[in-house]
């Protein structure tokens, strides 16, 4: 039974871990104004006949807040970096110097970065129904054990361990949403 509760607990924890990681890997991708490598994590780019990811190419640089450099591996590839960054439809317009691809970042508008902290808010409102479903297929779990035989107590004390573990995650979410829209806000 003991081995059973610290599995419900380890799978609860391992989901609501990645719904964190999630988030912050979502949160990333949006724009806050600064230059971020990130800003180009979905741009895929004609490698050898297969889409490949732009890191896998290039080094991708932020020489300052404002521009983002692109350097290829092999010199050949800087028409397919334009292209790739053109498809993936960020907004950005690069430009080629025959060695690099830079991207000049322009300044968000103000209702633009309002825009901005809305998809923040969406994407930590997805992870926390994933921390809720972690939580909830826990106590699912648990009852399943309850009716197995074991006691009510430690049925009641595991789901408030779980209810703890889900009341944490959902503060990280919440701390790291305020950091991304003070972020996005900041001009």
């Amino acid at each position: 039974m003991e081995e059973e509760l610290q599995f419900i607990f380890d799978s609860a924890q391992e989901g609501m871990e990645k719904a964190i990681e999630r988030l912050e890997h979502e949160l990333a991708r949006i724009r806050a104004g600064k230059a971020s490598p990130a800003m180009l994590s979905s741009v895929l780019v004609e490698y050898y006949g297969s889409m490949t990811p732009l890191k896998n190419v290039a080094n991708v640089n932020t020489p300052d807040s404002k521009t983002l450099m692109i350097q290829p591996f092999e010199k050949g590839l800087l028409d397919e970096i334009e292209k790739g960054i053109m498809r993936a439809n960020l907004g950005f317009n690069p430009g080629n110097d025959g060695k690099v691809v830079r991207i000049n970042i322009p300044p968000l508008t103000e209702e633009r970065r309002r825009d901005l902290v809305k998809q923040a808010k969406a994407v930590a409102e997805q992870a926390k129904v994933s921390v809720r479903n972690a939580r909830k297929d826990a106590n699912d779990e648990i009852k399943a054990l309850q009716k197995d035989g074991m006691s009510e107590d430690t049925a009641k004390v595991a789901e408030a361990d779980i209810q703890e573990m889900t009341t944490k995650f959902s503060a990280k979410v919440d701390v790291l949403m305020e950091e991304k829209e003070k972020d996005i806000m900041t001009i």
